[in-house]
């Protein structure tokens, strides 16, 4: 069971990206998925999440409107797209899975994932 995140690099202030997540060895539909992020020094904090059937997403406070989670079940993948990136996004970016009995729910709570990423890094430039 693994799950490859990518998509990451330096970028500079204003610019998008979009990180990708790849599952292997899991069958992503049965799994609400999310990302998280440590930034350096910090605890790892939510992200964002969608739930299995992709009705549902939740995002923190502090990144509605500039990210954007999406998955393609098909492809055993999970998208962040992040828009106009600030330098406090300087973090390291993980996905992870949350197996929900409920297909709308998209948990927000770290202790809810079983499954996680090695993640992959971003560096916001001013």
């Amino acid at each position: 069971v693994q799950l490859q995140a990518s998509g990451g690099g330096l970028v500079q202030a204003g610019d998008s990206l979009r990180l990708s997540c790849v599952a292997s060895g899991l069958i992503i539909s049965d799994y609400a998925m999310g990302w998280f992020r440590q930034r350096p020094g910090k605890g790892r904090e939510f992200v964002a999440s969608i739930s299995r059937n992709s009705f549902n997403t939740d995002y923190a406070d502090s990144d509605k409107g500039r990210f954007g989670i999406s998955r393609d079940n098909a492809k055993d993948t999970v998208y962040l797209q992040l828009n106009n990136v600030q330098p406090e996004d300087t973090a390291v970016y993980y996905c992870a899975a949350s197996r929900t009995i409920r297909e709308t729910a998209a948990p927000t709570q770290r202790a809810s994932y079983i499954v996680w990423g090695q993640g992959t890094q971003v560096t916001v430039s001013s």
